[in-house]
């Protein structure tokens, strides 16, 4: 059977809660199946998950993404477990490796080994989840002696990836794959390693689902979208793991112009490398007709869940583009 097509809101709302739970009872009045947290900072994404779940009547919640390296396989599953009981059948744990701001920066954590990490972390959570007990000596994490109670029906494990080898891990070991800031033209050889991952495992294609956090903004203004977007991810693009992305997926000139104007902390510069034609080729920017004809080619090419994350610089901004794709607006074919 062929895997759903669905529209997500992006959370948390803000840095309170209760702007968090508002837009859980918009979306789901609105017709939104999904609602889908980010988790890099405060407020921490699980903690509210667990604490804001029971507003959601039918929402299906993910995590996109958890980091794996700032909580051990074993917290992950502890995690998994409350939070699977609070939404049976409707959360979904994602985990990915970050980025060497969040880690090295941040948390002072050195971003080693992530496709094997990944890896390591979703075996082993997946294992502890079914109530295995834990007999790990990996290449990256140990644990030995762990075990909690099974739950009979444990969360699926979605993996965030961008480049070849990540992407075809992710297929392959987890349930679904989370993309994020690609350009459209590398969208048919991300699916193309998504299939020799899923097909590794003895998985079809069209089994594995692909969720996506798209950046949009609806607006009549392009032009302003285009700086609010360069603004924002210009810094994403100087960082390493984003970095070399950019240059696999057939921008290398731009890749390397961020890189030395970063370095030069030369902010046009950087921003600079960021053309109108590249942020188009990544961002979702016009009006409602124009953004939800791009959310169609993107399902036509590959993608399942679509995140709507609004790039706004007002409140009005940010419900326009939510607006856009309430059900009774928008329907993916």
């Amino acid at each position: 059977m062929a895997l759903a097509r669905r529209m997500a809101v992006t959370l948390p709302a803000g840095p309170s809660l209760e702007e968090t739970i508002a837009r859980m009872k918009w979306a789901e009045d609105n017709g939104y199946p999904d609602a889908w947290f980010s988790d890099s900072g405060a407020p921490d994404s699980i903690t509210q998950v667990a604490a804001v779940a029971h507003h959601a009547r039918n929402l299906r919640i993910g995590i996109a993404v958890t980091p794996v390296y700032t909580r051990t396989p074993a917290v992950l599953a502890a995690s998994a477990n409350v939070l699977a009981q609070v939404l049976p059948g409707r959360f979904i744990m994602g985990l990915g490796s970050s980025s060497q701001t969040i880690m090295g920066a941040w948390n002072g954590i050195a971003l080693d080994r992530p496709v094997t990490r990944v890896k390591e972390t979703a075996l082993m959570v997946r294992s502890m989840l079914a109530g295995e007990k834990s007999d790990f000596d990996l290449t990256t994490l140990y644990s030995k002696g762990y075990r909690q109670a099974p739950l009979k029906n444990p969360p699926p494990i979605y993996i965030a990836a961008l480049r070849p080898k990540m992407i075809e891990m992710a297929a392959e070991v987890g349930d679904g794959v989370i993309f994020n800031l690609w350009p459209k033209s590398s969208l048919p050889k991300m699916m193309a390693h998504v299939r020799i991952g899923a097909e590794r495992a003895g998985k079809r294609l069209e089994d594995v689902e692909i969720v996506n956090r798209a950046m949009i903004l609806v607006t009549d203004d392009k032009e302003e979208g285009r700086n609010l977007f360069r603004a924002a991810f210009a810094p994403y693009y100087a960082t390493p793991v984003y970095n070399k992305f950019l240059a696999w997926s057939g921008h290398g000139a731009a890749a390397d112009t961020i890189t030395q104007g970063w370095a030069a902390k030369d902010r046009a510069k950087t921003g600079g490398a960021l053309t109108d034609e590249l942020i188009d080729e990544i961002a979702i920017i016009g009006n409602e007709d124009e953004v939800r004809e791009r959310i169609q080619a993107d399902a036509d090419g590959g993608v399942h869940t679509h995140i709507v994350a609004p790039m706004a610089a007002s409140p009005e901004a940010v419900q326009r583009t939510f607006n856009a794709f309430t059900a009774d607006q928008f329907t993916l074919r």
